[in-house]
């Protein structure tokens, strides 16, 4: 039973997993849109939304927060200069989610994760 565990492993350990969402994420804000498994799309919208939060915020420490999980530093400053005009109206929900056709090696289910 997984009562109260709500981390999603995604079959890796604590380090591996950490690594793979930040640069899920990292991508995902710089392409603005990626192709994963359905899994890691829910896992991975978790992530962005905190890090869009944060650029709204504005702030040094909000700021210093996403430089440690974001990977590009570049990217980070035109998160922090585009998301306030660009979300500043959204109370959440900046990703959208797709489904799309299972992976063709194995059958796992696939979907795009996107920025609204």
């Amino acid at each position: 039973m997984r009562h109260r565990n709500s981390v999603q492993k995604l079959g890796k350990p604590a380090d591996q997993r950490r690594a793979l969402l930040r640069a899920l994420t990292t991508e995902l804000i710089r392409h603005g849109r990626i192709t994963t498994t359905k899994v890691r799309a829910k896992v991975v919208r978790q992530e962005a939304e905190k890090m869009i939060t944060l650029a709204k915020d504005g702030s040094l420490a909000a700021r210093r927060q996403a430089m440690g999980f974001i990977y590009d530093k570049q990217l980070v400053h035109a998160l922090f200069e585009q998301a306030p005009s660009r979300y500043g109206s959204r109370a959440g929900g900046y990703t959208r989610i797709f489904q799309t056709v299972p992976r063709r090696g194995d059958n796992a289910e696939m979907a795009i994760i996107e920025l609204v």
